[in-house]
């Protein structure tokens, strides 16, 4: 998957775990915090492996670092792009709870924060207002507290249940 090219930016090779290969501006792929280190080392000669991340959630956080990239360049502020921004945003983690989890993984692991920050946004958002029992069931987590266990925590931590 080829990015264009933007104001004649230098292309970077990314390696996806499954070794597909992204070809992204050097503007793009500056985003990531761990990239940006490589290309200032010099070390992109033979593109930039990326083991944790797989194909297609490397292809999402390219998009992502396309269009962070692209609307930088442009009217850095302008209300515009930053409401254009903004409905990218919205709608990008827009998606289902397992590709959400490893576009969290791949953000962390990139060091891309603009993307960490969004994506652990939407996971926040997702548990607003969820009772534990509610989030357990949402993101498949096993209740591990006796009721004895679960009283306790719930006695210690009133305020955080609302009693």
């Amino acid at each position: 998957m080829a990015a264009e090219p933007t104001n004649g930016g230098n292309m970077i090779v990314l390696i996806s775990a499954d070794g597909k290969r992204f070809e992204v501006t050097e503007a793009a792929a500056s985003q990531s915090l761990l990239v940006c280190g490589m290309i200032e080392d010099g070390c992109t000669a033979n593109g930039i492996p990326l083991p944790n991340v797989v194909a297609d959630i490397l292809a999402k956080v390219v998009e992502y670092c396309n269009k962070h990239a692209a609307v930088s360049s442009e009217a850095a502020g302008s209300s515009s792009s930053s409401e254009e921004l903004m409905k990218f945003d919205a709608k990008f983690v827009d998606v289902d709870k397992a590709t959400l989890l490893e576009l969290i993984l791949a953000a962390n692991y990139m060091n891309i924060k603009g993307l960490v920050d969004l994506t652990c946004q939407r996971v926040a958002d997702m548990m607003s207002g969820k009772t534990p029992e509610q989030m357990r069931e949402m993101f498949g987590f096993e209740n591990d507290f006796t009721p004895e266990e679960e009283e306790a925590i719930r006695k210690e931590n009133a305020w955080a249940f609302g009693n």
